[in-house]
């Protein structure tokens, strides 16, 4: 059972600078030209921080949303933002908020995802986020998503000094440059890329779980990162902390979709530390999420059940490494 934590004093505060409203569909067989029918619609608020909101409160904790939300769009969004019963922020822009989806092809199982790049941010407004964050005050803040056109590539490594000048910690899902530009900064407490975000990072193919291993802990041993969380998909993960390492291939899923199972790994990482749990128990809760919210369809997200269940086989995986050394 996953246990609940204290009341927290201080909330947990999300951020998304590029949110979306996603719907996803079912079809039973996808073609070219015709008119492909599609059934089964979901629409729920997305985008990495929102998804981190949904899956605290999924698993039992509330949090704060801040998010950058405008035009037509944006209404739809806020909309389904006060329908998730979660407290939080929006900041206007002049720009639409924009709209992803997913299709389940069913004849075959394969699921095929849209992801359109969203509007440009003027400084005025991506400003405003940090303004918004710099008047909170929480124990962990999580910003997660890629940076929309028009904001700085530093951005994450700025929003990262003024969490630290909060006293509070800065859990961070993103890629590409602006990872590299946040941690080259330092000041980043987690940090979780996949393995191929994670080569692009340091600009070499990892061959081996003891190269990635070994890559890792120099990341965290140089200060770029204090914790580092490297998600593998079917392969597990690997966490990488100032005391070692931890390597488990996690529970054995069958995938039906890919969509939030990142910022699933990092919601529950974030809950069991708000708990006060240690970095490699919250890494494990992590896993079970992760694999959890593979089992759902669409942007459904984890399941609090799955969670717990996947969680006991992470455990117990972790026991079982741990009676044969």
């Amino acid at each position: 059972m996953i246990q609940q934590p204290e009341i927290a004093s201080k909330p947990i505060v999300t951020l998304t600078l590029s949110p979306t409203i996603d719907l996803a569909f079912k079809s039973n067989e996808i073609r070219p030209i015709r008119k492909n029918r599609a059934v089964g619609q979901r629409t729920d608020a997305g985008g990495g921080g929102i998804n981190v909101a949904r899956v605290l409160k999924e698993l039992g904790l509330e949090s704060y949303a801040i998010y950058l939300s405008g035009g037509a769009t944006g209404l739809v969004l806020n909309e389904l933002v006060a329908k998730l019963g979660v407290p939080g922020k929006c900041i206007e822009v002049a720009g639409g908020t924009r709209i992803s989806f997913t299709v389940l092809e069913e004849i075959s199982g394969l699921e095929y995802r849209f992801v359109s790049e969203g509007s440009a941010l003027v400084e005025a407004e991506w400003q405003s986020a940090l303004s918004e964050l710099g008047e909170c005050d929480a124990d962990y803040v999580v910003a997660s998503g890629s940076l929309p056109p028009g904001v700085p590539i530093d951005f994450y490594a700025r929003l990262a000094r003024i969490v630290r000048s909060k006293g509070a910690r800065l859990i961070l899902d993103t890629s590409g440059p602006a990872l590299h530009a946040a941690m080259s900064a330092g000041g980043i407490y987690l940090a979780k890329p996949s393995l191929g975000e994670f080569e692009i990072l340091t600009h070499r193919k990892i061959e081996s779980a003891e190269e990635l291993a070994e890559v890792a802990r120099s990341l965290v041993a140089d200060g770029s990162v204090e914790n580092l969380a490297v998600s593998m998909g079917r392969d597990g993960a690997l966490l990488a902390h100032p005391s070692g390492t931890l390597r488990l291939r996690g529970p054995k899923v069958k995938a039906v979709s890919a969509v939030g199972a990142g910022d699933s790994f990092v919601a529950a990482m974030t809950f069991a530390l708000a708990r006060r749990q240690s970095v490699e128990d919250a890494f494990m809760l992590g896993m079970a999420a992760g694999a959890a919210a593979v089992l759902t369809h669409g942007t459904q997200l984890c399941r609090r059940e799955d969670v717990e269940r996947l969680h006991a086989e992470v455990v117990a995986e972790r026991a079982r490494i741990e009676a044969a050394t």
